[in-house]
């Protein structure tokens, strides 16, 4: 089996595994949009302090 072929069979495994709509029942989505929010300010504050000579 080539090479494609095996990479288009796990693909087809893992979408066969998809149908049951990929959530955990413990992952909230506020909360994990509201962590990866605080992480990218985070980000962008520690930016900004680094960069004071503008």
């Amino acid at each position: 089996m080539s090479l494609t072929g095996t990479a288009a069979a796990h693909l087809v495994t893992l979408a066969e595994g998809a149908e049951h709509g990929g959530n955990h029942e413990s992952l909230s989505p506020y909360l994990t949009g509201g962590g990866a929010l605080f992480g990218l300010l985070l980000l962008l504050w520690i930016t900004t302090r680094f960069n004071r000579d503008r």
